[in-house]
């Protein structure tokens, strides 16, 4: 009985011992956390989308507390909102961020863009990417086996039957860019918004020459830089037989929409264009032309008639005989 109480009571006073021990290690090496974390957390959406370029909402909560400046910093999913909140908890000026959307760089639809062939494989476009370039002519388009709508935590994607293309609902796109990083052919791009949500991008990622291009897709962009000439404020570039328009530099005035020959160009929630009226072919002015005046004719009173002239008389040896 006495050995049993002997080792009961080692064993305590062992845990004692080692309790205090990792106290003091503990007040020693203790890491200080800031109290405002837990309040930026909060003021969080809690979407933990890693669009933010952190692991999750409270990985970015730490980065806020501890930058000094938070003015490049932002959180797609919760906007100009969140981040004031999170300026105002921090005492620090945010400057609004334009809101950003994403959008579908790809028109290849079954009547645009037919097959040529059949997958059957596994339904993810990031092991079809990996096999071979595609049930169409184009190795640039989409794939169509809807990876990007399996990877959008907010139900802001659809895979639509007919087109056979991903769309996009605006209103429940957060800009998280999860869909962006899960395709492999990188068709889809963050946009910015534009007033009264209007844009216009180049909606092909095709890079090969103008024939090869249009022969796999009739919509492709086949790089004849027209558009690039037309644009008045240089906005487009071409690059790689692909056109590309720079959102921060666009004016929104939908002139090289016009001057595209394969349509590649869209443009998104613009007002339908006024047609315009047929010119009236302006009536000539006719001058009069002067009627030819007539030649005064000379004319003869009996008094000033002259006389007939006498005929001439014979020869004197023909009337003698």
């Amino acid at each position: 009985m006495s050995i049993i109480v002997i080792t009961i009571l080692a064993l305590c006073a062992i845990g004692v011992t080692a309790a205090i021990i990792l106290y003091f290690v503990a007040q020693k090496f203790k890491v200080y956390e800031d109290p405002r974390i837990d309040e930026v957390e909060e003021a969080l959406p809690a979407a933990n989308c890693g669009a933010c370029g952190y692991p999750g909402c409270r990985g970015f909560a730490d980065a806020l507390v501890k930058a000094d400046d938070i003015s490049k910093m932002n959180c797609p999913v919760g906007g100009a909102t969140v981040m004031s909140k999170v300026g105002s908890i921090l005492g620090h000026e945010v400057t609004a961020v334009e809101p950003t959307v994403a959008v579908v760089r790809c028109n290849g639809t079954c009547d645009n863009r037919p097959k040529t062939n059949q997958y059957d494989g596994a339904a993810s476009c990031t092991i079809a990417a990996s096999l071979y370039s595609g049930e169409t002519g184009c190795q640039y388009g989409c794939l169509g086996l809807g990876e990007c709508v399996d990877a959008c935590n907010f139900d802001a994607m659809y895979m639509d039957e007919e087109t056979g293309l991903p769309v996009i609902i605006e209103d429940k796109c957060v800009s998280c860019g999860a869909c962006v990083k899960a395709c492999p052919n990188s068709i889809i791009e963050l946009r910015k918004k534009g007033p009264k949500s209007r844009r216009i991008f180049v909606s092909c990622v095709n890079k090969d020459k103008g024939g090869v291009a249009k022969k796999a897709c009739g919509v492709a962009c086949i790089g004849c830089g027209k558009c690039v000439k037309e644009c008045p404020f240089d906005a487009i570039t071409l690059e790689n037989n692909l056109a590309y328009i720079d959102y921060n530099k666009c004016k929104l005035c939908r002139k090289c929409v016009i001057v595209c020959p394969t349509k590649a160009i869209h443009e998104l929630n613009f007002p339908p264009r006024k047609e315009k009226p047929a010119d009236k072919p302006t009536a000539k002015t006719v001058k009069p032309v002067a009627a030819p005046k007539a030649k005064a004719k000379t004319v003869v009173t009996p008094e000033e008639k002259p006389a007939p002239k006498a005929k001439e008389a014979k020869d004197d040896t023909s009337e003698n005989k």
